[in-house]
């Protein structure tokens, strides 16, 4: 089984972590020279209880935005059920809550979401729940090159060239190589983390229960593969849901059917707006997520109760 107590020892930061930070340039073309970062402790909160860059991943990076996608509107996916582990159960509203390993584990399980990342901005939560332990628990992007199980206690997201991740003990990993970026979680506690990917500056950023944590991983507009929000578990019984799920708009037109749906409750109101048919027709293809909407907003609140 997973063990609980002590960490894995081969998950310990190198002793020397200017080395583990200089990687060779020749790697490519998401090199990891370039695809991991951090930002500094946030100014006005107590460094004994922040959970932001330790000291040694503090550099001078591009930050994230203090609030992401402040202007965007609701994004609507979720976790695929045909693509993840067999040790991965999905319900809840639109199967938005990954339970791994429900009854012991052996090994790491991993499930991909259905949204498509490259070329846009997108930012989505995921509530985890007090069962934090274990060797690795994981957050993060990958192609469908990155494998979703392996019958051993590995760190998944990263392990090699197609996936990206921050794992609970503060590391994030690419190309099989990693380092520390933030401070490890603390084991028991419910969090949140949120993610950031801005596809057009090609940047994944996080976020810890509100707090930005900075730019983790450049260069990611370089990566031609369409890329999926991944999550992954070696622990027995832990629980990720998605929470708030946000996407920049396409174009104005996006825009304005946003504008008009937040005014919406039911789809016969469209039939009263003093507009052509076909703009008519494409505000309803909006509201068929209205349920949806009221599902996942149900669902946030619960996983603050």
């Amino acid at each position: 089984m997973d063990p609980i107590s002590s960490p894995d020892p081969r998950l310990s930061p190198p002793s020397s972590p200017q080395s583990s930070a200089s990687p060779s340039p020749a790697s490519s073309p998401s090199t990891y020279a370039r695809s991991i970062g951090s930002s500094p402790v946030l100014p006005g909160v107590d460094p004994d209880q922040y959970d932001g860059p330790s000291s040694t991943a503090r550099q001078v990076l591009p930050t994230c935005a203090p609030t992401p996608l402040k202007y965007g509107c609701e994004d609507h996916w979720s976790w695929n059920k045909n693509d993840k582990s067999h040790e991965v159960r999905l319900y809840g509203p639109k199967q938005r809550i990954a339970h791994f390993h429900p009854n012991w584990s052996n090994g790491t399980a991993g499930v991909r979401g259905t949204r498509i990342l490259n070329g846009g901005r997108f930012y989505w939560e995921i509530n985890v729940s007090q069962r934090i332990f274990g060797t690795s628990m994981m957050f993060g992007i990958g192609t469908k090159k990155a494998r979703l199980h392996v019958d051993a206690f590995v760190n998944m997201l990263g392990e090699e060239e197609s996936s990206w991740g921050l794992s609970h003990k503060g590391l994030l990993w690419h190309g099989g190589k990693h380092r520390q970026y933030v401070k490890c979680f603390r084991e028991n506690i419910a969090t949140t983390i949120g993610l950031y990917f801005d596809g057009v500056s090609g940047t994944l950023s996080y976020y810890k229960d509100n707090l930005c944590l900075g730019v983790a991983f450049s260069g990611l507009n370089d990566v031609t593969e369409p890329l999926y929000p991944v999550v992954c578990s070696t622990a027995a019984k832990t629980e990720m849901s998605l929470g708030v799920l946000k996407r920049d708009f396409v174009n104005l037109q996006d825009r304005c059917r946003a504008t008009i749906l937040k005014q919406l409750t039911h789809e016969e109101q469209i039939d009263q707006l003093c507009l052509p048919i076909r703009i008519k027709q494409f505000i309803s293809e909006g509201l068929e997520n209205f349920q949806e909407d009221v599902a996942l907003s149900v669902n946030n609140q619960m996983s603050h109760w």
